[in-house]
């Protein structure tokens, strides 16, 4: 089973930017859907960003779209968030998330259709 380890939160000020990395050591992730979730306590998970394995296809939270894009380097077996324009809003926990199974367009951004996790980053916004 791939193993998902996540790198790159920290604390920035507001408007400023941060690249979360998702590293899946050894596992060729072209035939993976990939995905971005975060959560804050008392909040439930919410998918940020994804990406599907068929067709590269995107797709991103409202909130964050046009400020944070997915990416995927294989050569490197990772994933990237670039997350742009940060808001107070955007601090948590940020979570890489992975399936093997295909999801149509409506499935990518939903918790329980990935089976494969991260321990997550802390990504903290603040003055």
């Amino acid at each position: 089973q791939v193993q998902l380890v996540e790198s790159g939160g920290g604390l920035v000020h507001p408007g400023g930017s941060l690249r979360l990395s998702c590293a899946a050591p050894g596992t060729s992730l072209g035939r993976y859907q990939m995905a971005w979730f975060r959560q804050t306590p008392g909040k439930e998970r919410e998918g940020v960003s994804c990406r599907r394995s068929g067709d590269n296809n995107t797709r991103y939270l409202g909130s964050v779209r046009g400020r944070f894009t997915i990416s995927t380097d294989r050569t490197k077996n990772t994933v990237y968030l670039q997350m742009n324009s940060l808001k107070p809003e955007d601090t948590a926990v940020y979570y890489c998330a992975a399936t093997r199974r295909s999801l149509i367009a409506s499935q990518c951004l939903v918790d329980i259709e990935y089976d494969t996790w991260g321990r997550g980053t802390q990504v903290t916004v603040s003055s």
